[in-house]
């Protein structure tokens, strides 16, 4: 089984309906209370059905409080090397949050697939991860080359005095969600892709430079400053937008209380 969406509300089935798409062979496991549905598996008690599937599940994305699946997976955990990806997702699709087997078993990864999926803040508490404190926003025409755009935000950093290990995503709009130069400029960077909620990079307009060119293919006023603004928490801009070989990039760095 490649992966498995445990859930126990009428909220948290949506949740796992949407998430269907994402996730390839995933099953889908419905507490008994929830109405009977086609291609769902019905469940009493999470302990069990935690202990049934763990050893046999690529990944398994709980919908619900994070104790019930803290509790639910204790008795499973063996070693990081074999343990399956276990992310937390609350029944708001608010958070989605790694919580086992982070780097080694591919939590990280998937709680980023699923945030993107859900347009959720991902929360991944990892020291390597966690302390990376910069965003590149990225906006591109459709077709762009992995090359060009990979080009593109090294150069951008450089101008901008940072160096690519710092790079925490690469941010940008929905509508580049399937944008295969994009996604293959991040896997040679090595740097995560999020693509982030209109409605959320709608609240940067007021600092950002609008373009007249974006505005008048999709509903916002910019992407590559907004995405890099809203990616991260209490951001500024690093390196405002810079439009290189045709894609634009924008730097932004968070403010950490640690790095005060």
């Amino acid at each position: 089984m490649k992966s498995a969406i445990v859930t126990f509300s009428p909220q948290g089935a949506a949740l796992a309906r949407r998430l269907q798409a994402l996730l390839p062979d995933c099953r889908l496991f419905f507490h008994e209370r929830l109405p009977k549905a086609s291609g769902v598996e019905r469940f009493k008690h999470v302990t069990d059905l935690t202990r049934r599937i763990f050893s046999s599940a690529h990944g398994i994305v709980y919908i619900g409080p994070v104790g019930i699946a803290a509790r639910a997976v204790a008795g499973c955990i063996r070693r990081k090397s074999s343990d399956p990806a276990v992310v937390v997702v609350d029944a708001g699709g608010r958070f989605a949050v790694s919580l086992l087997s982070g780097h080694q078993g591919g939590a990280n990864e998937l709680t980023l697939n699923v945030a993107n999926a859900l347009g959720a803040e991902p929360v991944i508490s990892t020291t390597t991860e966690a302390v990376k404190t910069v965003t590149v926003g990225v906006g591109c025409r459709r077709g762009a080359s992995a090359a060009r755009i990979a080009h593109a935000v090294r150069t951008g950093l450089k101008r901008a005095g940072i160096g690519a290990k710092s790079v925490r995503w690469l941010a940008t709009a929905e509508i580049k969600r399937h944008e295969p130069g994009l996604r293959k400029a991040a896997r040679q960077l090595g740097i995560p892709l999020r693509i982030m909620p209109d409605w959320l990079m709608l609240r940067a307009d007021n600092e950002v430079t609008p373009s007249d060119f974006v505005k008048s293919k999709i509903n916002l006023s910019a992407v590559a400053e907004p995405a890099a603004l809203t990616s991260g928490r209490n951001t500024r801009l690093a390196l405002g937008r810079q439009i290189i070989n045709g894609v634009t990039i924008a730097v932004a760095r968070e403010n950490c209380p640690w790095s005060a």
